[in-house]
């Protein structure tokens, strides 16, 4: 079956489509390519050869005056892997990278697929689960993953899927594609975010509870999920799967359900609606009553009398 999906290598380093293009390659007397970096995100499986990959920090060697390559101080601004089969890598856009090959007569077999930004923007929309892998390569800055052999053939066999299902023309073929795109995405997220979160340690614990914490020391005041990461020194995107991992809600979630709480016990405390709706954040009374009334299942003044009359 490989074969038959086999595509023709060329340089071209950019995309025709809009959304995702994917290949599966299989050369010999391959030629190593300059280093180079996309406006798109590249997810690459290596497959066989002999391939070591050089990954450039971003911006290391975009500007006129930037190191010449193979000098000691670009050797600097590099990270180089040996890879060996199994090994996935994630890109994000605006990094340098390339393929070094060592022994041209050996196969050089991988997988390469590649994804627009709005593309990704656009499964973003639906799911925040879509982007892990690929946040997390932007944010901490690690492209390489090797994956065990069960996983790895289960990655193969999405890519292979995708491959077979945009080589054909069948009913719903635009339909289908994307359900095997989502497919391949979701389970190579899945496969590494279960390896980083298989020893979930007494850091991560501390961590959480110090935001929690936080949180309820400052509901009067602004309280973003950018604000809190910063605070912390931490990814915004590392905060947000920890909090829907621990308490299955977001963030943005678990605030509005605090101020809400203490909105709560202020107006039946004699407090006024409007001061205490506006002292614990929220913009205005129409946003705050369609979250008072969903969370208590009545108006806040509604509440307000019964408490009185209790």
């Amino acid at each position: 079956m490989k074969n038959k999906l086999r595509s023709s290598f060329n340089s071209r380093q950019y995309m025709l489509s809009s959304d995702f293009e994917v290949f599966y390659y299989s050369d010999k007397n391959f030629k190593t390519l300059h280093p180079h970096a996309h406006d798109y995100y590249e997810c690459y499986l290596f497959l066989e050869g002999d391939v070591t990959m050089e990954i450039f920090k971003k911006n290391s060697s975009d500007s006129e005056n930037s190191p010449k390559k193979n000098s000691p101080e670009a050797a600097a601004a590099a990270e180089t892997y040996k890879m060996t089969p199994g090994d996935l890598m994630i890109v994000p856009p605006g990094v340098k990278h390339h393929a070094i090959m060592h022994e041209s007569e050996q196969n050089y077999r991988r997988f390469v697929f590649w994804i627009s930004r709005d593309c990704c923007n656009s499964l973003l929309s639906e799911s925040v689960d879509y982007m892990y892998l690929m946040q997390k390569a932007e944010a901490f800055h690690k492209y390489i993953y090797h994956l065990a052999p069960s996983q790895f053939h289960l990655v193969e066999s999405k890519f292979l899927r995708l491959l077979e299902e945009i080589s054909q023309n069948r009913y719903g073929a635009d339909t289908f594609q994307h359900i095997c795109l989502c497919d391949l995405i979701l389970t190579i997220n899945r496969i590494i975010y279960d390896e980083d979160h298989s020893h979930t340690g007494s850091d991560e614990l501390s961590l959480f509870q110090s935001i929690i914490s936080y949180v309820e020391e400052n509901l009067e005041d602004q309280l973003s999920l950018d604000d809190i990461a910063g605070k912390f020194f931490v990814s915004k995107y590392y905060v947000a799967h920890l909090f829907k991992d621990t308490l299955g809600v977001s963030l943005h979630q678990y605030i509005i359900k605090k101020r809400l709480s203490e909105c709560r016990d202020a107006i039946t405390s004699g407090e006024p609606i409007t001061s205490a709706y506006e002292r614990f954040g929220f913009r205005d009374y129409s946003s705050f009553f369609k979250s008072f009334k969903k969370e208590y299942g009545m108006s806040p003044k509604e509440y307000q009398s019964i408490y009185r009359q209790s």
